[in-house]
């Protein structure tokens, strides 16, 4: 991390366009936060017909971060708990919505939902984030404003 900000270089395994081998999953504000559309294919499954429970945290992981990125910080995982209630089924769309819930001082308290398109809670998450300064503070591919 270059100055202790995390940076983003379009790699991530979840969301960056530049993995060949990533999900490449698209974030987008809304009113809870971060919300993603996805339908994951075999390449990320566990058991026939689901997705890996691994998978299934990295995409909860990734909805809290971008919930806090929204909220305007770059963090890092400092915990997370995941309660699965329902498979993630492969091939079928999921939606996936972060939200920060508390905040203090360079804490957030972050959650996450994975849902089917009938919205059926699948899988349920929360952590914290330690906030190691504003979304502002890195010239990198989340902020092309700053490259200059």
């Amino acid at each position: 991390m270059p100055g202790g900000v995390p940076f983003d270089d379009g790699n991530c395994f979840a969301c960056g366009p530049e993995n060949a081998a990533g999900m490449h999953l698209a974030f987008a504000p809304s009113p809870e936060g971060a919300t993603c559309r996805a339908t994951l294919d075999e390449r990320y499954q566990g058991w026939r017909g689901t997705v890996h429970g691994g998978i299934a945290m990295a995409l909860i992981d990734e909805a809290m971060a971008h919930a806090a990125g929204y909220a305007g910080h770059r963090g890092v995982t400092a915990s997370v708990s995941v309660r699965f209630r329902r498979p993630v089924p492969v091939g079928e769309p999921v939606e996936v919505i972060g939200r920060v819930t508390w905040s203090r001082r360079n804490v957030l308290g972050v959650e996450a939902d994975i849902r089917d398109a009938r919205g059926t809670l699948l899988v349920h998450g929360e952590g914290s984030f330690v906030s190691k300064g504003p979304l502002s503070a890195a010239a990198d591919r989340r902020n092309p404003q700053m490259q200059g």
